[in-house]
C-alpha cells in the first residue's frame, strides 16, 4: 500500500529542511526543553500538516519558489500540533504516542505541560514575526480552537446524549481548524484570490473531518502496534466518537456501560462487541467519504500541478485508511 510519505515527494526536501529547523527553533538554551524537543521531534510522524501547508504554498505560487515565510508557517503549523499532543497526552494520562513513550511519562506531567506551553509560546511568536496581521489572525484563532475542542471533550466524557453534529464541531476544532486555517494562511502568504483562499480552508476543514473521523473508526479496527496507543482508549477515556453515536442510534443498550463508566466487570468487552456488531463503523466510513468527497470538490479550483494532484493523492490516502 501506498504510504503517505511517498504522497510528499512534490515538498519532501522542504521537509528534510523543516525536520532539522524545528529542533532548533524549540531547543535552543532549554537543556529539559530540548530533550522534550528532540524526543517529540525525532520520534516520527508523519507531517501531515506541514506537508499540507508546503502543498498548499506550491500549488498556489505558481512558477515562483518558497518563501521562508512559507517555511516558517510549516514550522508553526507543526509546532502548534505537537504542543496540542503534548497536552492531550498530560489529559488522558497517555504512556505511548507513535509506540514511543510520551513527554508526560519521561518527563513527568510538570514538564509536559510546561513544555506544551512553550511550544504554544513559540510558536505565537514565530507567527507574530511573519508580518501578516490576517495570518496571525488565522493561527490565533486555532490555538483558541485546540482549548475549545479540549474543554468540550472534557465535558461530554460518558455522555450518551452527544449528537454527531456536536461531534463534528469538537473535531473541527481538535483536527480541522489548523490544516484549514493553515492552508488558507499558506494561499494568503502566495498572494493569491480570496477564492482560492477560501477554498483551501474549506479543502483543509473538509480533510481534516474525514481524517479524525478515520482515525475514529482505526481506534476500534487497528490494533495497538498500528495506532501507536492502545486500541480502544478513547472510548474507555469516555470519548464517545461516531462509531460509537452511530451504534448507539442502532442499539441504545450501549448507553449502559457507556453512563456508568465501565464501572462493572465486563463493560469494555461488552460495549465493544457492540459496536463491532453494528453499522456504527460502516456509516462512519459513509461519513468520512463524504467529506473526503467534499475536500476533493474544492482542489479543481486550484491550478492543476503536481503539488495539487498531491494534495489529491493524500485526500484518497488517508480515505483508504478506514478500509
Amino acid at each position: 500500500m501506498t504510504s503517505a510519505t511517498s504522497l510528499f515527494a512534490p515538498v519532501e526536501t522542504d521537509l528534510s529542511i523543516l525536520a532539522d529547523n524545528l529542533k532548533q527553533l524549540v531547543g535552543a538554551g532549554h537543556p529539559i526543553l530540548s530533550a522534550a524537543a528532540e524526543h517529540l521531534f525525532g520520534a516520527g510522524g508523519k507531517r501531515l500538516r506541514p506537508a499540507i501547508v508546503l502543498l498548499a504554498s506550491r500549488a498556489t505560487l505558481g512558477d515562483r519558489d518558497l518563501t521562508p515565510r512559507h517555511r516558517r508557517l510549516a514550522e508553526i503549523a507543526e509546532m502548534i500540533h505537537t504542543a496540542s499532543l503534548v497536552h492531550d497526552d498530560v489529559i488522558d494520562e497517555a504512556e505511548l504516542r507513535r509506540n514511543v513513550p510520551t513527554v508526560n511519562s519521561i518527563f513527568g506531567n510538570r514538564i509536559a505541560v510546561l513544555a506544551g506551553d512553550f511550544l504554544f509560546a513559540q510558536s505565537s511568536w514565530y507567527l507574530a514575526n511573519l508580518e501578516n496581521l490576517e495570518v496571525v489572525k488565522l493561527l490565533s484563532e486555532v490555538i483558541r480552537d485546540f482549548a475549545e475542542g479540549e474543554i468540550r471533550q472534557g465535558l461530554n466524557r460518558f455522555d450518551t446524549s452527544l449528537s454527531i453534529e456536536a461531534y463534528l464541531e469538537k473535531s473541527y476544532y481538535k483536527t480541522a481548524s489548523l490544516i484549514a486555517n493553515s492552508a488558507k494562511s499558506a494561499a494568503i502568504l502566495s498572494e493569491t484570490s480570496n477564492e482560492i483562499a477560501e477554498h483551501l480552508y474549506s479543502f483543509g476543514r473538509h480533510f481534516g473531518l474525514a481524517f479524525q473521523i478515520v482515525d475514529d473508526i482505526l481506534d476500534f479496527t487497528a490494533s495497538t502496534e498500528v495506532l501507536g496507543k492502545p486500541a480502544g482508549s478513547d472510548l474507555i477515556g469516555g470519548n464517545l466518537t461516531a462509531p460509537v453515536l452511530y451504534a448507539m442510534e442502532e442499539n441504545p443498550y450501549l448507553e449502559a456501560p457507556i453512563e456508568r463508566e465501565f464501572s462493572q466487570a465486563g463493560d469494555i468487552e461488552q460495549a465493544l462487541t457492540i459496536i463491532r456488531e453494528s453499522r456504527g463503523i460502516e456509516r462512519s466510513r459513509d461519513l468520512a467519504a463524504h467529506h473526503a468527497r467534499l475536500a476533493m470538490e474544492e482542489l479543481q479550483y486550484l491550478k492543476p500541478c503536481e503539488a495539487t494532484q498531491a494534495l489529491a493523492a493524500l485526500t484518497d490516502y488517508q480515505l483508504g485508511r478506514a478500509f
